[in-house]
């Protein structure tokens, strides 16, 4: 907490001054093109590996980046809270672009490893459910990464699913059948600070360097 505060004090001293403009005009409002769907833990910073300002993302962040697929009718749950930050971002940002992004050694996908039902906390174990599928095809469909650890392959295969359950969105398949959005799959290796991005063609994760970031601007001009 005290490097919280100080950090508070060390911005308005010498970084807020060359912000005071950027921060004076996006209190005017934001115009994002990116959703950013990461989880909580405190080691995945977009912000800083992929050197993002302020008003570049609007960002969603929850245990074991989940995306809790679309239901008509439900009641009132933590589901409701992605479900409207994607409605948000797509009816009233007017995002061209949702990313999914997982990253090893989560702490959620090690429990969904050892087994959702061992895990203690009641609201934790319900919440774990929306990667059940992704355990499901962990051994029936695992990714050609043989080096990786199992929790960080269910990982990887956790971030498909989480982009299958976002396309159960009518407002996301309505964009996505008509060309207005894209849906990215990226993958943080921690030890590294690594991006990778999935390629559907090639059926694996990419490391993101000079080459694989221009083969994905590429596809966006189309």
């Amino acid at each position: 907490m005290k490097k919280l505060l100080d950090g508070i004090v060390k911005f308005r001293r010498d970084v807020l001054p060359g912000y005071r403009d950027t921060f004076a005009r996006l209190a005017l409002g934001q115009s994002p093109d990116v959703l950013f769907i990461g989880c909580s833990d405190s080691r995945v910073a977009v912000n800083v590996f992929a050197s993002t300002d302020p008003g570049d993302l609007f960002v969603v962040r929850n245990v074991g980046n989940l995306v809790p697929p679309y239901r008509e009718k439900t009641p009132p749950s933590a589901r409701e809270s992605v479900a409207a930050a994607v409605e948000f971002a797509i009816s009233t940002l007017n995002v061209s672009h949702i990313i999914v992004c997982g990253h090893s050694e989560c702490g959620a996908m090690q429990a969904l490893t050892l087994g959702r039902e061992k895990v203690e906390a009641p609201r934790l174990r319900e919440w774990l459910k929306h990667g059940d599928d992704a355990v499901h095809s962990l051994t029936a469909s695992p990714l050609p990464t043989d080096k990786l650890e199992r929790h960080n392959r269910l990982s990887q295969l956790n971030v498909l699913k989480q982009i299958e359950h976002l396309k159960s969105y009518p407002m996301v398949r309505e964009r996505l059948e008509s060309g207005k959005i894209t849906l990215h799959a990226w993958w943080f290796e921690l030890s590294r600070a690594d991006v990778y991005a999935y390629e559907e063609s090639l059926g694996q994760y990419v490391l993101i360097d000079e080459t694989e970031a221009e083969r994905i601007s590429k596809r966006m001009k189309k």
